[in-house]
């Protein structure tokens, strides 16, 4: 039996693929755009990506900047935290957080009745080091990072929003048009954190 053992030809086969399959989906794209859009169907082996992938003016250049700088990226699950290439972000001096599991964010939630993840996406917000955030799973942090942002808190350089669901998945999503803030977003229902750890490894890999 014959198959493709070397994990880099591998990845390379697939991009083939994907570039000679969906060529008239994706040629509108820029190429950095598709960098980006590629390994979202890579990760996921679904091309409606390609249609449902949204990247605001700006967002791209921005995440290069940050990302070069050091600055640090807040993510809403510990898979998007295990997903990203390590090696890239030490390199740069990169650390992705989750403040989900922190006493103190266990304690925020209980007392004002919110979920983990909106009381890790407050405590997030205070922290002059983070950036960029990635939101994989839970609407309710966009939300409540909206929420914020209108009550003053410090606005993110850049909000990856690609919450995957059945309840508020979608709304969340468009709400990242009104937020003042560069973004990465999967319009409609689809993403995960997966697709966040696809995303922030493209922008890894073009710096």
């Amino acid at each position: 039996m014959s198959y493709i053992k070397n994990p880099k030809r591998i990845e390379e086969k697939s991009f083939e693929i994907i570039g000679e399959e969906g060529y008239e989906l994706l040629k509108h794209y820029s190429e950095e755009e598709l960098m980006i859009i590629k390994r979202v169907i890579h990760t996921t082996a679904d091309f409606e990506y390609g249609s449902i992938t949204e990247i605001s003016k700006d967002a791209i250049e921005v995440g290069k900047r940050v990302l070069s700088e050091g600055k640090n990226i807040y993510a809403d699950t510990s898979m998007i935290m295990t997903g990203v290439r390590r090696r890239k972000l030490e390199s740069l001096g990169v650390k992705i957080l989750n403040f989900v599991h922190d006493d103190d964010v266990y304690e925020m939630a209980e007392k004002d009745s919110i979920t983990r993840s909106m009381a890790g996406i407050k405590k997030a917000s205070l922290d002059p080091s983070i950036k960029i955030f990635a939101i994989g799973n839970a609407p309710t942090a966009i939300f409540k990072l909206k929420e914020l942002i209108e009550n003053g808190y410090p606005k993110p350089e850049l909000i990856i929003g690609v919450p995957v669901g059945f309840v508020g998945a979608d709304e969340s999503k468009e709400l990242l048009s009104e937020m003042g803030v560069p973004y990465i977003r999967v319009n409609g229902r689809k993403g995960g954190s997966t697709v966040a750890v696809a995303i922030i490894n493209a922008l890894l890999k073009m710096i």
